[in-house]
């Protein structure tokens, strides 16, 4: 408490100036413990950046560099200030100097550069390496970002509705980094726009390779889940004159997602309306110019995962919190800017937003609403619980079936709405109208597995 006078004097003076203020443990707070005060944002709008990382705990040390370099870095950038690092200890309070996790060796765990000195940082012998563009979502420029990954000649695995698209992307990156591919082509460079996409088999073979790792990031904006970024970039960087691609490291990558799209398309075959098809249809089908609004949960993985990349269709979704309200909502409003627009959602998100379809009859837009019903929760049967809880624990808690006609709920809104029965259905047309598709969400889990032995059979385990 005796800190907020300075801390009040460093944020307006613009004074760089790092706080650790010493706490009790989570589980003496708020239970009337002696000498506890809460210490959470103790500090208020004077501080730049706080953090409470938890009591120390050494399975957490690779993260202890990272959070040191991001703490001085957020008290000395561009508008420097104070910062406050709260760090709460448990009995008994003493201890021994142990190790500290290794450091990079050559510098900072983490640098942030204005966009004056971008220069520097793709020097030839970085450009020269193998490397990797990823773009998520937040990214600022995804036309800058494309073409970085062009002039770099470096794969581009971008999430849908990062927007970004170009002679580089590849298709279908999580299927393909599901195949012995991924052990082949290891990056020693990663360039990571905005956030994460949504594949966690993407994740895993980042944190499987030793690469080095630099972001491109709005100031004030810090996505590195990770802790590995080695350098935060605020605007995107530039390419050397005299730099000449590698063609044969990009082209590895098209051929191999290629062979992984034909043998997708050739499985998809047998099953025309499962949710992946149903997807993959969508991406290439709508119309030049189109918008394709895609729900979080199973939805958006199936566009990022199995969807055709084009730069003609603009994805978009709600991935700030990765929530399922106000989706069809979401959906009403892009149709409103006037392109054709189609959402993808699931049949929970469906029922969380459908007053949504309220007055849509009414409105002069076009908007094609693709229901996957699969009666429930489906990405929960991907997950552990699936197989170690029983079938009626599972249902109630995760399944959560609704047994709902959805056709009927949105014939009552005054929609057109049908259930679809083939996949020509699906093809878009001016008006509104609903398109319920009837999945199962078992079924879909045995049709995912099969999808990634077809990705390996295509390019090798």
């Amino acid at each position: 408490v005796q800190l907020h006078a300075a801390a009040v004097e460093a944020d307006l003076a613009g004074v760089p100036l790092i706080l650790c203020t010493a706490d009790r443990p989570p589980e003496l707070r708020d239970v009337a413990a002696p000498q506890t005060v809460d210490q959470t944002h103790l500090f208020g709008r004077s501080v730049r950046f706080f953090t409470d990382p938890g009591v120390a705990d050494p399975t957490q040390s690779s993260t202890w560099r990272s959070l040191a370099a991001r703490t001085w870095a957020e008290a000395t950038a561009e508008w420097p200030g104070p910062v406050q690092l709260n760090l709460p200890f448990r009995e008994p309070l003493v201890g021994r100097v142990g190790e500290l996790p290794p450091g990079r060796g050559d510098g900072p765990w983490h640098q942030r550069l204005a966009a004056g000195r971008l220069a520097p940082v793709l020097d030839p012998a970085l450009c020269a390496a193998r490397g990797v563009v990823i773009a998520g979502r937040g990214t600022d420029d995804p036309e800058a970002v494309a073409t970085l990954a062009e002039d770099l000649g470096w794969p581009l695995l971008a999430d849908p509705s990062s927007g970004c698209s170009g002679d580089t992307s590849i298709a279908g990156f999580d299927p393909l980094l599901r195949t012995g591919f991924a052990e082949r082509a290891r990056p020693d460079v990663v360039i990571r726009a905005g956030g994460m996409p949504a594949s966690k088999v993407l994740a895993q073979w980042l944190d499987g390779c030793e690469h080095q790792d630099l972001v491109i990031a709005a100031p004030g904006w810090w996505p590195d889940p990770s802790h590995t970024a080695a350098v935060l970039l605020d605007a995107v960087p530039t390419v050397p004159d005299d730099h000449e691609p590698v063609e044969e490291w990009v082209e590895a990558w098209k051929v191999a997602a290629q062979a992984v799209g034909a043998a997708i398309d050739e499985e998809l075959a047998g099953v025309p309306l499962s949710e992946p098809a149903v997807a993959r249809y969508l991406t290439r089908t709508l119309p030049a110019g189109a918008v394709l609004v895609t729900s979080s949960s199973m939805p958006v993985r199936d566009v990022e995962w199995f969807g055709i990349t084009r730069q003609d269709l603009r994805v978009v979704a709600n991935r700030g919190a990765n929530g399922i309200d106000g989706v069809v909502s979401t959906a009403v409003g892009a149709a409103l800017a006037g392109a054709p627009t189609a959402l993808l959602i699931g049949d929970v998100a469906f029922l969380h937003d459908s007053n949504g379809l309220l007055g849509l009859a009414d409105r002069d837009v076009d908007l094609t609403i693709v229901v996957l019903d699969n009666d429930g929760g489906g990405i929960f049967s991907f997950l552990s619980q699936r197989t170690e809880l029983s079938t009626p624990r599972f249902e109630r808690y995760f399944g959560t079936p609704h047994g709902l006609d959805l056709v009927a709920l949105a014939t009552a809104y005054g929609v057109e709405a049908h259930r679809v029965d083939a996949i020509g259905q699906l093809d878009w047309r001016p008006g509104v109208r609903v398109l319920v598709v009837p999945t199962d969400r078992d079924d879909n889990v045995a049709l995912h597995g099969r999808l990634t032995d077809a990705a390996i059979e295509a390019v090798g385990a």
